[in-house]
């Protein structure tokens, strides 16, 4: 064993080399796995004699790096003996336990990456023996609050959630051991080692990776950052080099990788149940002998398996089935002693004369799948191997200089949380198995899995016999407290009894990004809008006159608007509702239905403001708690208004979800509004597209709360949406000067609110949905393409001119003073007003289509004169 050793001040750096246990060598007929891309690229892997043998190469399609370093020796990408992939990472444990000493062994906590080093990191803590194993996830859990959480790229999304079911497992000050399988930049370990850092500093963190990668700039940011944190970092690979890249290799893969996907395009290769490039011969896995390994696919049934080729494992109830929310000592002893039957129901349910099996785990579900065949392995004749499907999309080439021979592509089947998508299983096909069992967590046991294009079905069409093993996903219990509303004028200006806030308090957090960084970002798909606030609009003199003047003009016409939707309410949905506004437009609607309630009826109704997004649904916990202290029949969501009607369907969608998975009924679909010029709904005060003041300002009408957020690392599963809480802007606040204003003018329209929501109820509101349909039309006429990009009405065109980036206004020709304060805000920010004729809302307001920095042409470019 080799060992280097550099003291920085008050941090130190140290780097082990673990002697690798005997592994594989080059492919078949010793051609190495990576000399296809490096005799076309120019690509050198130089370091270790043994790197090689480790890792070949391969080709993607990825805008900063085309070659992929493929391990030989991880069980992901490929088949290799489960032996192998076990004992790389019980060898690399054992070097740190021995780094370590026993003493700090027993106060380590040993953390993996998702997805790929799942299985690696858990190997490692079996070979330190002594301490708890925990990994990342990129599957939330409804209920339990991330321990950190930390990024793997730049993008604005969370890549990686820590969820432990013990809160304490992260917070001791003995060593922390990182397992990752590449250390290439070290900027994934040290975007980790940060975030736990500022959460539960430690003395010291040991960084664990098949091979180091790292360039020599690269490798002196780990001792400079040890030092700057004042902690010591400690580094044990297997082996280690470099990768030399030559000038212009970046556009020379990219285009390798074009010319292959456009030649298996004409072949005809289908993405799905066959693989994306053709099946042909395979070698043996890694490090057995090639003798025999050679063939085609087998001719088999498609299509699903019947359920008399599932295995029940009879796994241990209660036990783990990974490190995702925390595998302790206890819970491994547990483990073994269960796997000799387990691996024997699998050696029961294989064809008799099966020779060579593949057991194929699911994403980050690796450790389980990998204990299984390295038992039966151990217990039985058969060669078996073992790898693991994944979301990382690869190029396949047939040719044994490459390390992705031929891939499967089938449908995630497991729900995902970041939607659905395209999964992998490389180099499976035309293997020539006699059996492939695939063994997946309960959460991947869906429809999909079974369906004519999911996996089972791809499996089955390359090998005789396909078994199916299913081990429960370990249910973390969920804390069954949420915390109490937030309520003013410790977060916002209404007074407490107005509304409580269903939100979390990010004011402390920066949240702010330009509006047009913010746009470029969404629209690219680099982000959602909730992941980040735009900053906040401040208003000059001129446009704040204009509210007043729009206040006082508007008032009575918003006053009777508010008692006809309050009377239809206490008349159809309940006679003592519980309000929700949904945040934050809905907020300021809400207090006012409230105080006519009290002022008309002597009601005290309570009131509540919840988040809902676009796209991500309602806050289920905020659904939780109202139904823990109210019935959820007597619940009536209120909002602003309605524009095309989005919000109205995302609110429709979200309720149906809560109740499948919650299992509690009773909630309402139906939103009350204010205004309803799409004709979205069947509870309104007015279906006329005016002014509506509240729409004029951000958070300066709105109690200075921010639009709500929801991003990964700031909350959790069992919190509430965040949003932040504006103190500074408290001198230009006009929130209850709004309300007031409107208040003010119950008495004199009373009478004929009450008889307008008598009339109104006795007559067919039904939903037209007229406004989705011209906005359908819109987005077809201008060339946008997307209804996302059109926002109708006043109070949504208000929002594109504060908040987005807009290309274009239409307005209703003849539209008035309505439309004083949207002809300035286009004047202020250089948009044009087009007037157009039978308009159905008296304006919309055009989001830029395909924004980017620097354009001006509605296809994202820039235009020449």
């Amino acid at each position: 064993m080799e060992k280097a050793e550099k003291a920085v001040n008050e941090g130190e750096h140290h780097e082990v080399r673990a002697d690798a246990p005997a592994g594989p060598g080059d492919g078949t007929d010793g051609v190495w796995s990576g000399s296809w891309v490096a005799e076309r690229l120019g690509v050198e892997l130089v370091g270790d004699d043994r790197l090689t043998g480790l890792l070949g190469l391969a080709l993607r399609r990825n805008p900063k790096r085309a070659h992929l370093l493929v391990s030989n020796v991880l069980g992901k990408h490929v088949p290799q003996s489960p032996s192998v992939v076990y004992g790389y990472g019980v060898e690399l444990g054992r070097r740190v336990r021995e780094l370590l000493g026993d003493d700090e062994a027993r106060k380590a906590v040993v953390l993996g990456y998702a997805e790929t080093a799942t299985g690696l990191g858990h190997s490692v803590a079996d070979g330190l023996g002594l301490a708890p194993y925990l990994h990342s996830t990129r599957r939330p859990v409804a209920g339990l609050t991330p321990a950190g959480g930390f990024e793997e790229s730049h993008s604005h999304a969370t890549s990686h959630l820590l969820l432990p079911e013990d809160p304490a497992l992260l917070t001791g000050d003995g060593p922390l051991v990182l397992v990752d399988d590449e250390f290439s930049t070290g900027n994934t370990v040290l975007n980790t080692i940060r975030d736990l850092h500022e959460r539960y500093p430690r003395r010291r963190y040991v960084v664990v990776a098949l091979v180091d990668m790292r360039s020599p700039a690269d490798a002196n940011r780990l001792a400079d950052f040890a030092e700057e944190i004042g902690a010591r970092v400690d580094l044990v690979t297997a082996a280690s080099g470099t990768v030399r890249l030559p000038e212009g290799v970046l556009e020379k893969g990219q285009e390798l990788v074009a010319r292959h996907e456009a030649d298996s395009a004409a072949a005809g290769d289908r993405p799905s149940a066959a693989p994306s490039w053709p099946v042909a011969r395979f070698p043996a896995p890694l490090g057995r002998s090639p003798q025999g390994a050679r063939g085609t696919a087998r001719s088999a049934p498609t299509g699903p398996q019947p359920d008399d080729h599932r295995i029940d494992l009879h796994w241990p109830a209660d036990l783990p089935d990974g490190g995702r929310h925390g595998f302790t000592p206890a819970h491994r002893a547990r483990l073994e002693a269960a796997l000799p039957a387990m691996a024997a129901r699998i050696a029961e349910a294989l064809p008799r004369n099966a020779r060579r099996v593949h057991i194929l785990g699911f994403e980050e579900l690796m450790y389980a799948p990998l204990r299984l065949a390295r038992e039966l392995e151990r217990t039985t004749g058969i060669e078996v191997s073992y790898s693991t499907t994944t979301r990382s999309p690869v190029l396949a080439v047939d040719d044994p200089g490459y390390a992705i021979r031929t891939r499967l592509a089938f449908p995630a089947h497991d729900d995902p949380a970041d939607g659905p998508g395209e999964r992998y299983a490389y180099n499976v096909a035309g293997a020539g198995f006699d059996a492939v069992v695939a063994v997946v967590d309960s959460a991947g046991d869906t429809p999909a899995l079974h369906a004519p294009d999911g996996l089972l079905a791809c499996l089955a069409a390359h090998t005789p016999r396909v078994l199916l093993a299913v081990i429960p996903s370990h249910a973390p219990e969920r804390p069954s407290m949420l915390p109490e509303p937030l309520r003013g004028p410790a977060f916002s200006s209404y007074a407490p009894e107005e509304v409580g806030w269903l939100l979390q308090d990010l004011s402390d957090v920066t949240l702010e990004a330009p509006t047009e960084e913010r746009e470029e970002a969404i629209q690219s798909g680099g982000a959602h809008y909730a992941e980040s606030l735009p900053v906040e609009y401040q208003p000059s003199e001129q446009y704040q006159e204009l509210f007043h003047a729009a206040l006082e003009t508007s008032a009575a016409r918003i006053a009777q608007a508010v008692g006809v939707v309050t009377e239809t309410v206490l008349a159809e949905c309940s006679p003592r509702p519980v309000l929700v506004s949904l945040a934050r437009a809905g907020t300021p609607v809400g207090i006012l239905m409230r105080r006519w309630a009290q002022y008309r009826h002597g009601l005290d109704l309570p009131h509540y403001a919840v988040s809902i997004v676009r796209g991500r649904g309602i806050d289920a916990n905020a659904l939780r708690w109202l139904a823990e202290h109210h019935d959820p029949r007597d619940v009536v969501f209120v909002d602003g208004w309605t524009g095309k009607g989005a919000i109205t369907r995302e609110l429709a969608q979200a309720i149906d979800e809560f109740e499948k998975s919650d299992g509690i009924t009773g909630f309402s679909p139906e939103i009350a509004v204010l205004a309803d010029p799409g004709s979205c709904v069947r509870t309104y005060g007015t279906r006329e597209d005016f002014l509506i003041p509240s729409a004029c300002l951000n958070s300066t009408v709105s109690g200075l709360i921010s639009r709500t957020v929801l991003r990964a690392d700031l909350v959790g599963p069992h919190d509430f949406h965040g949003a932040k809480f504006y103190r500074e802007l408290a001198g230009t606040d006009v929130s209850v000067t709004f309300l007031d204003a409107v208040s003010a003018r119950f008495p004199e329209v009373a009478d004929a609110a009450c008889a307008q929501a008598k009339e109104l109820l006795a007559t067919d509101r039904s939903p037209t949905w007229e406004g989705w349909a011209a906005v359908e039309r819109i987005s077809e006429e201008y060339g946008i393409h997307d209804v996302n990009l059109v926002k109708p009405g006043v109070g949504e065109t208000t929002r594109v001119m504060l908040r987005r980036v807009p290309w274009k206004v239409l307005a209703r020709a003849g539209a008035g003073s309505d439309l004083d304060h949207v002809r300035l805000l286009a004047e202020q920010r250089g948009v044009p007003v087009e007037e157009v004729d039978a308009l159905p809302y008296t304006c919309v307001g055009l989001i830029h289509p395909k924004y980017t920095r620097g354009a001006t042409g509605a296809d994202g470019k820039a235009v020449t004169l």
